[in-house]
């Protein structure tokens, strides 16, 4: 039954949106997240693929929401030649929909209240403009509700986010213009992730192929927005599957925008917190984001519960700190490997195929690729030797 007040509403269940849920949950607090579509876990908005030690952290890897088992991927130049990193772990390829499921189930269980068919457009604020509440439309119905946080995981460019101040809008040059199917019919090695690099395929991006058992992928790219206006990111996909899958039958299509960008700065305002996409916390090099938004919702909801317990509103400053501390030195690294790599042309992107190549088999890993591609920018070398060291 929903009530009049909660300590924190979380706009948005998705996995940063349920996990801030979570342990806002576990440190006491009373929880409402408002979920605007029918169910949670759908519409699925991504390739679906994290890696063991970062999922690990939050959730035991269950069968029924892993779909592959990766043990391995392939890095394609654009003259075809092929790298295969060595890899120290394993990661999957998700079934978003279960995942998504079972992680508002496990904060549910912790105490959570999640509507969903819950749209929520405004925000309830005090006579300094500090957010006290959030207006909602619940099954149509026209709702109310009183709290003392508002943690936004309302996703790319955050309605909850602006409604404060804070800009969450991503500039055009920030911004990867992206399309995705799944496909079936097909035959690949299931343990396998395919990456594609070159002009012809994905200027400024990269093409994946994730599989999801030996008949399926989900096959998508990422371009940058300027290369979208003179060619779709949906028309370089069509021409890939034709070439590469000319018999796939298409079971899903999804495309839309994913912030390559800079961590929102600030991600507290009067009494907002933003989390995951809403954020900006998508790492900028891979595009990838259900990670490391899982961990900016636990830290917002750790955060959170505590400035209740302090009854001091002011601490909830310490979530951008913790942040920064945990995962936001490593994403300003990301982003300027980012900008240097957006630059590079299928010449460069041979070179560095071809010198990786060179290297002894048990040395070809991705510390080493990146060395490879950013030999000219000593700068960022150093930056690069901090993120593989730890």
């Amino acid at each position: 039954m929903l009530k009049d007040y909660y300590d924190i509403i979380v706009v948005g269940a998705g996995p940063a949106g349920t996990t801030a849920a979570r342990y806002a949950s576990i440190g006491g607090a009373s929880v409402l997240v408002l979920e605007k579509d029918r169910d949670v876990g759908y519409p699925v908005r991504c390739g679906e693929a994290v890696s063991h030690e970062g999922i690990a952290q939050f959730i035991k890897p269950d069968p029924k929401w892993i779909a592959t088992t990766v043990k391995r991927f392939r890095l394609f130049a654009p003259n075809g030649k092929q790298v295969i990193p060595k890899l120290d772990g394993i990661g999957y390829i998700l079934e978003r929909r279960i995942f998504d499921y079972e992680l508002a189930k496990i904060a549910a269980g912790y105490g959570a209240t999640i509507i969903t068919k819950a749209y929520a457009y405004d925000l309830i604020r005090d006579s300094s403009g500090n957010a006290i509440g959030v207006k909602a439309l619940i099954k149509d119905k026209e709702c109310n509700i009183n709290c003392k946080v508002v943690i936004g995981a309302d996703g790319v460019e955050s309605r909850v986010g602006r409604w404060v101040g804070i800009d969450t809008v991503c500039s055009i040059h920030d911004m990867e213009s992206c399309a995705q199917v799944t496909i079936s019919g097909i035959e690949l090695e299931d343990d396998c992730l395919d990456f594609y690099f070159g002009s012809n395929v994905a200027p400024g991006g990269y093409l994946w192929v994730f599989p999801k058992g030996k008949n399926s992928a989900n096959v998508g790219l990422g371009i940058s927005v300027d290369e979208a206006k003179k060619k779709s990111a949906i028309r370089y996909l069509e021409e890939f599957l034709k070439r590469t899958f000319p018999g796939a039958s298409i079971l899903t299509q999804i495309s839309g925008g994913v912030p390559c960008a800079r961590t929102c700065s600030p991600l507290v305002k009067n009494n907002v917190m933003l989390v995951g996409d809403a954020a900006h916390q998508v790492n900028p090099v891979s595009g990838g984001g259900i990670t490391s938004g899982m961990i900016g919702g636990m830290l917002a909801g750790e955060v959170a519960a505590e400035a209740l317990k302090q009854n001091n509103l002011s601490y909830l400053e310490e979530y951008e700190r913790l942040w920064k501390k945990r995962a936001g030195w490593k994403h300003e690294i990301y982003y300027r490997i980012k900008e240097t790599i957006s630059k590079f042309t299928d010449k460069d992107l041979n070179r560095i195929a071809e010198a990786v190549q060179t290297l002894p088999e048990e040395k070809q890993t991705l510390g080493a690729i990146f060395r490879s591609a950013l030999w000219n920018h000593p700068s960022l070398l150093v930056e690069i030797a901090k993120i593989f060291v730890g």
